[in-house]
């Protein structure tokens, strides 16, 4: 029981969505620091902001490889409780 209540206040509502304060931080330093580099070493005629913008995606996709759902679901047949 006492395990629950600190889960929970680690937790942050995002989107109608619980989000746990350190996996955020993470997703979130990982997205900005590959934009922010990628805009900041963007090279030649192609404009900076593709760059950024590839960063981003690359960030997105390292933080969900890294961070794994924690969300447990139940199916249940129709009528059970």
């Amino acid at each position: 029981m006492n395990q629950e209540n600190t889960k929970e206040k680690n937790l942050v509502e995002v989107w109608e969505d619980n989000v746990d304060i350190k996996d955020l931080m993470i997703a979130m330093a990982l997205c900005i620091g590959f934009s922010l580099g990628g805009y900041l070493l963007a090279f030649g005629d192609i404009p900076p902001l593709i760059f950024g913008l590839a960063g981003g995606v690359i960030g997105f996709i390292i933080s969900s490889i890294i961070i794994k759902p924690k969300r447990h679901l139940i199916m249940m047949e129709e009528g059970e409780e």
